[in-house]
């Protein structure tokens, strides 16, 4: 090796010996402010209210229950008024009248009294609501009574405002023979339109 490139080896050796402990050391990782303390909520701070529980299988049980057992009742009482009118009304000695309407121009219904062999059964008064059910097609019970095998007699009395509102009153009677077995009839009041004037009569559904 010559002068020249002895004297560029070791300058380059020198450059590394020099480079060295700057090449192997790891840089210090840069200081950071420590950071504030994060303030702790108050000690009397409310807590959010607890989410409502659902109710408990023994309490849903018990309603369902419950609710059967109202089902029960009103089942029960149907069938006890049912048997009620049958010990009271037995169908030999049975009657019942109904009322219905097929007016509204020439007659409004205050009240209906019924008389059987001269002898008053009822006296119904109607309330506004209950006459505009019939008008609109609705069917009453309004009598329900025994009777003995026989003829017999039935006059029923029509109150109420006829044409150009004007107090009306009116009655209407029929014979009937009453059989073994029930017996139905129906006062009917309907509009007789050629005479401007309602109608009363009573239907023996035989």
């Amino acid at each position: 090796m010559n002068l020249k490139h002895r004297i560029v080896s070791i300058a380059v050796c020198a450059m590394l010996v020099s480079a060295g402990p700057a090449i192997g050391q790891t840089p210090a990782p840069a200081q950071v402010p420590p950071a504030a303390d994060t303030p702790a909520p108050p000690a009397d701070a409310q807590a959010p209210p607890p989410a409502p529980d659902a109710p408990p299988a023994e309490l849903r049980t018990l309603d369902q229950e419950v609710q059967g057992l109202k089902k029960d009742v009103v089942d029960l009482n149907k069938d006890l008024f049912v048997l009620q009118e049958e010990l009271l009304f037995p169908a030999n000695t049975q009657v019942a009248l109904y009322i219905s309407m097929d007016v509204g121009t020439f007659f409004a219904l205050d009240s209906v009294t019924v008389k059987i062999d001269n002898k008053e059964v009822k006296n119904y008064l109607y309330t506004a609501r209950e006459a505009d059910a019939l008008l609109k097609g609705g069917v009453q019970q309004i009598y329900l009574g025994n009777l003995k095998v026989g003829k017999h007699e039935l006059v029923a009395f029509f109150t109420g405002k006829g044409p150009v509102e004007r107090g009306y009153k009116r009655g209407a009677t029929i014979n009937f023979d009453k059989g073994v077995g029930a017996k139905y009839l129906e006062l009917k009041i309907t509009d007789r339109v050629p005479k401007h004037q309602p109608e009363f009569m009573i239907k023996d559904w035989e």
